[in-house]
């Protein structure tokens, strides 16, 4: 395979991911206003946590080695129970839309969190590019303004433990594969469900058909989607390959007004295109410095 078909697939193969994970948000948001959000959380993670386990078996991996309990790894699944916890709750309770769009800032914080914590070189230009988008999403969520909805910030505190998560999995041993990882994420979320239903005290409903075929489309969704979306890390250059990570936005948005009957509005609109031209913009600019 060539280096530019290797490109086309990694993008065909992103696209795909991010066209699935909004799918799977829709079915978890659906399934979420039936269900206790803490039952939904529970199901579906020990649901996709199943599946990446009969994979590892299958291919006889072994389900727990001592790097599965690893520092950076325990330092993942914190950041994976706040991220999954939060933005689920988000989904619940916040616009599809709004909620996907304060996602698409993750890449930022995890390139201002990679010069902060692993000594990256990140240059004034990309650092302008950081606070543009950040900008972006208070344009979002417009704090102070009449319109403001401390729900809002929900979605930002999941933004942040996905970040946390992705910082993680770069100090994570090499030797986890991505049915592990997968594993543990999973477990991570029915663990942070868990939590949230211990607090949350209301009692666990059994769910009609309709909610069950929710859950199941939810389950499926995310395990395809994460299959896609480590698929295409590996294939092709990272550069081509990470920009059509915003086509999640194009595709979360248009379910949103279409499925939920959301609005889009003027401030969201400009936030997200302050978010991702700067993301846009990070990665051409990592790619220039790269070449130097």
């Amino acid at each position: 395979m060539t280096l530019r078909s290797a490109n086309l697939t990694g993008s065909l193969l992103m696209v795909t991911a991010m066209a699935i994970f909004a799918v799977e948000d829709a079915f978890v948001k659906a399934a979420a206003t039936v269900l206790p959000v803490g039952q939904t959380m529970i199901i579906f993670g020990l649901g996709g946590a199943a599946i990446f386990a009969a994979v590892a078996l299958i291919t006889k991996e072994r389900l727990y080695t001592a790097d599965v309990i690893s520092r950076p790894m325990r330092i993942r699944v914190v950041f994976e129970i706040f991220g999954r916890l939060f933005y689920v709750l988000a989904l619940a309770l916040t616009p599809l839309s709004s909620a996907t769009v304060i996602l698409q800032a993750t890449p930022l914080v995890v390139v201002a969190g990679a010069a902060l914590i692993f000594g990256e070189q990140v240059g004034w230009r990309r650092w302008l590019a950081i606070a543009v988008g950040l900008i972006g999403v208070l344009v979002i969520i417009r704090p102070g303004a009449d319109s403001f909805s401390a729900l809002s910030i929900l979605a930002v505190i999941g933004m942040l433990g996905f970040a946390g998560r992705d910082l993680a999995s770069r100090a994570a041993p090499a030797a986890l594969s991505t049915s592990i990882l997968g594993l543990y994420g999973f477990l991570a979320l029915a663990f942070s469900g868990g939590l949230y239903a211990v607090w949350q005290g209301q009692a666990f409903v059994a769910p009609d058909p309709q909610t069950c075929l929710y859950l199941l489309g939810a389950i499926g969704a995310g395990v395809a989607a994460y299959a896609c979306l480590m698929k295409a890390m590996r294939t092709g250059e990272v550069s081509a390959v990470t920009p059509f990570r915003y086509t999640r936005l194009l595709f979360g948005i248009a379910i949103g007004l279409a499925v939920f009957g959301e609005t889009l509005t003027a401030p969201m609109i400009i936030g997200s295109g302050l978010i991702v031209l700067s993301g846009l913009f990070i990665m051409w600019r990592g790619k220039q410095v790269a070449q130097d």
